[in-house]
């Protein structure tokens, strides 16, 4: 039995986890992979106050997890199937144990979103469907294209030109969708181009990805590209996790709070990207874990 569990260990989580446990409550965070989620698989983390110089997301999530760890927060690495959080006291079912607690912060994030697009699947891990801090490397000399136009994608692309012999962006709109920050960088960056007003139409391959289609938003034309080798990095947004969440009201797949970081249900609050709000930054996520726990520990 727990005061507090806390599901999922992003910025959010581990906020949460921290100042929980600083009230008194007994808390444990459930994660399903990795300390960090999202963040710790970026190349860069920028513009977060406090971040040390060239912090990379898996220094972030190191540092998360060691903070952690050291506040003394008991954490398990599970993947929690199913919940029961109506009742006064929480239930929390891993494939392979059961947890109780009085309260529940609801912290596991969102996942990528695949294009669904042909050959995505089969080349999953294969050219397409890759991580730039953990895969760029591998495409050094060859053509890089990142699938997407807003901060994350083109942050990437950002990091990916020092491998790649040229970066393309993919983006479906007129002009990226970004901060002005990152388009300064990519007119000085000479290996970078933008293919605007397009989407990835389908990718072709066996073992590596051998070839693409690219089709124009205005004239919906194909144009096929042939590009042995080549690397496709996917930023198409991303899906929250709530599937398993069937006892709150969901708001375009997000769960609605109040100022409180507090759900429809007594004693359950959500927070991070996983809940309905404007902007989804690591500060953000910061901020709702700090406000959810120091109002579930009253």
């Amino acid at each position: 039995m727990y005061d507090i569990i806390v599901i999922g260990a992003g910025p959010a989580g581990i906020s949460a986890g921290i100042y929980a446990k600083s009230r008194g409550q007994k808390v444990l965070i459930i994660e399903k992979a990795n300390v960090g989620g999202l963040i710790g698989k970026v190349s860069t983390v920028t513009h977060y106050s406090g971040i040390i110089e060239n912090e990379t997301g898996e220094s972030f999530a190191k540092r998360l997890k060691e903070q952690a760890e050291n506040s003394g927060i008991e954490i398990v690495y599970e993947d929690v199937k199913k919940v029961d959080l109506k009742s006064n006291i929480k239930v929390i079912s891993t494939e392979n144990n059961t947890y109780k607690a009085k309260k529940v912060i609801i912290a596991n994030g969102t996942r990528a979103r695949k294009l669904g697009i042909d050959g995505e699947t089969q080349l999953d891990g294969k050219g397409i469907g890759l991580n730039a801090a953990r895969d760029g490397k591998d495409f050094e000399g060859k053509n890089i294209y990142v699938v997407g136009g807003a901060d994350g994608a083109v942050k990437e692309a950002l990091y990916l030109a020092q491998f790649a012999k040229d970066v393309t962006i993919i983006h479906f709109e007129e002009s990226l969708g970004c901060i002005s920050e990152f388009k300064e960088k990519i007119k000085k960056t000479k290996n970078i181009n933008l293919k605007l007003n397009s989407r990835l139409h389908a990718v072709y391959g066996i073992d590596k990805v051998e070839s693409l289609d690219i089709s124009d938003e205005k004239t919906g034309s194909i144009e096929t590209i042939s590009d042995p080798g080549c690397g496709i990095f996917v930023y198409a947004g991303t899906i929250p996790n709530t599937e398993m969440y069937t006892d709150l009201t969901l708001k375009d797949g997000f769960i609605p709070v109040d100022e409180n970081m507090k759900t429809e249900l007594d004693g359950v609050y959500a927070v991070g990207d996983i809940r309905v709000k404007p902007i989804r930054q690591v500060s953000t996520a910061v901020s709702d874990g700090t406000i959810a726990a120091i109002n579930a520990s009253l």
